[in-house]
């Protein structure tokens, strides 16, 4: 047996990676439960009120203010356009206020980038009045700590936060460098009665500090908020951890009471026969039937003996399942080293394969039979393709392609039935496995074969699922 090892790593895997959860990539439903409970607590009754005091204010500084009714010429036409932006961002705002407020009729999807919108919005609109008002010498700038830390309270996603509070910073930059390009005559800095370099170093320390303590108040929030995330995420793997573990137990003891009725009625039925054998006269047909009885009950006694390992739902213990480790387990036990078979093993494994709660024997048994299947198909030569990846809801693909024959289309239906085989010496119970273990995690098991040119099974783990008990 040979092996060759191939990291499937593309530049779209990499950057799905890096982006997941930012503004192209949709949230995961417990993080969008999340986002709209913050929207429901914080923006809905909090900060829709202070927006309306807030486009009032500036409602009445650029169009009523007699402190500013006549601003520096090289700063006049800026006015005038900022009106213009105004009224726009005063019909955003509200209609975005009203979606918002509405928030239970809104589909989520659209909810989450309404609010990611209204934050990039505000923070271009403050930059423009901080144009206004003395570039980085705003009091304004205190106002951008305020967006940092409303967007800290709504926005549940660390990364989609930072890069939301990192705009908002840029954007106060923007307003102050606009300012000093827009009216040249303006000192840098607070110290305007100070003259020559020491004055303009001091301005230039105070840009400097001001924006690095917006930049690590924002850092910070993201630092808070992931750590918020750890422990969330360790609660609710706590919590599925012990719910999979009590519906183990559970079906384990539902699946041992039910064999154990079973094979009671089943021996009472085994000596009934056997004390018929021994009283009745020898005649051909009735010992005949007797031992067609015995047979049967000894072969259904077998099955139900079978089907307490197939089960084998409560051995063990739940842990944190590396599924590529597995995988390979799987390939030394039915591969080991110094077997004869004459397969070549090639592995094309993606990227960030997330670990999975449940029993390590059971991903085991599923990669082992697949193998072994494919291996019996190919008559012990032939090619074997192993892939993993993951998408973008973090749910692990894995999936075993081999060259040989195929599956007729007639028995693609039938595959996965307990104790359907076309091998002689098969107990076809080998893909049932498959199916009831991939299930037993939510999973899903696809199959995809050609005559004449091989089989694919492949595997859907999602990452977050409830173990399933089967009727």
């Amino acid at each position: 047996m040979s092996s060759t090892y191939r990291m499937d790593v593309s530049p779209e895997m990499v950057m799905k990676s890096v982006f997941r959860g930012l503004w192209l990539t949709d949230l995961s439903p417990a993080r969008r439960a999340v986002l709209m409970e913050r929207i429901r607590l914080v923006e809905r009754p909090l900060i829709l009120p202070i927006k309306v005091v807030v486009l009032g204010a500036l409602l009445w500084f650029l169009f009523f203010s007699k402190a500013f009714s006549i601003p520096p010429p090289s700063l006049a036409a800026t006015k005038e356009y900022l009106k213009l932006f105004f009224l726009g961002y005063a019909a955003f705002s509200l209609g975005t206020g009203i979606i918002v407020w509405g928030m239970d009729e809104v589909a989520p999807l659209i909810l989450e980038r309404v609010v990611y919108s209204v934050v990039i919005v505000d923070a271009v609109m403050m930059a423009g009045v901080i144009i206004l008002t003395n570039g980085f010498n705003s009091s304004l700038y205190w106002v951008c700590f305020t967006l940092v830390f409303r967007c800290f309270a709504v926005v549940s996603h660390a990364d989609v936060q930072l890069v939301l509070n990192l705009i908002t910073s840029g954007c106060f930059v923007l307003g102050g460098l606009l300012y000093q390009f827009l009216d040249p005559a303006s000192d840098l800095g607070p110290a305007k009665s100070n003259e020559g370099s020491f004055g303009q170093a001091t301005a230039v320390e105070t840009i400097l500090l001001r924006t690095l303590l917006l930049l690590l108040t924002s850092v910070c929030c993201y630092a808070i908020q992931v750590l918020a995330d750890r422990k969330r995420a360790q609660a609710e793997e706590a919590e599925q951890f012990a719910l999979k573990q009590h519906q183990l137990a559970a079906a384990g003891r539902l699946a041992g009471e039910i064999a154990h009725q079973l094979k009671n009625p089943l021996g009472i039925i085994n000596n009934a026969a056997y004390t018929l054998a021994k009283t009745v006269k020898e005649g051909k047909t009735i010992t005949q039937q007797i031992a067609i009885i015995r047979e049967e009950v000894a072969r259904s006694d077998r099955i139900i003996t079978e089907l307490m390992g197939y089960a084998r739902l409560a051995e063990g213990r739940l842990e944190r399942v590396n599924l590529l480790r597995e995988l390979e387990t799987a390939v030394n036990d039915v591969f080991p080293p110094g077997s004869s078979f004459e397969v070549e093993i090639r592995r094309e494994y993606g990227p960030l394969i997330p670990e999975l709660p449940g029993q390590t024997g059971h991903f085991r048994e599923v990669f082992a039979n697949l193998l072994i299947n494919a291996r019996e198909a190919m008559n012990g030569r032939g090619e074997i393709v192993l892939s993993a990846r993951s998408d973008e809801d973090l749910s692990a693909w894995i999936s075993v392609r081999d060259n040989g024959p195929g599956i007729p289309p007639t028995q693609i239906n039938q595959i996965f039935e307990p104790y359907f085989t076309t091998k002689p010496t098969g107990t076809g119970l080998g893909l049932a496995i498959v199916k009831h273990n991939t299930e037993l995690y939510g999973g899903v098991v696809q199959v995809e074969s050609v005559l004449g040119r091989g089989t694919t099974f492949t595997l859907k783990f999602p990452a977050r699922s409830l173990v399933r008990l089967r009727k």
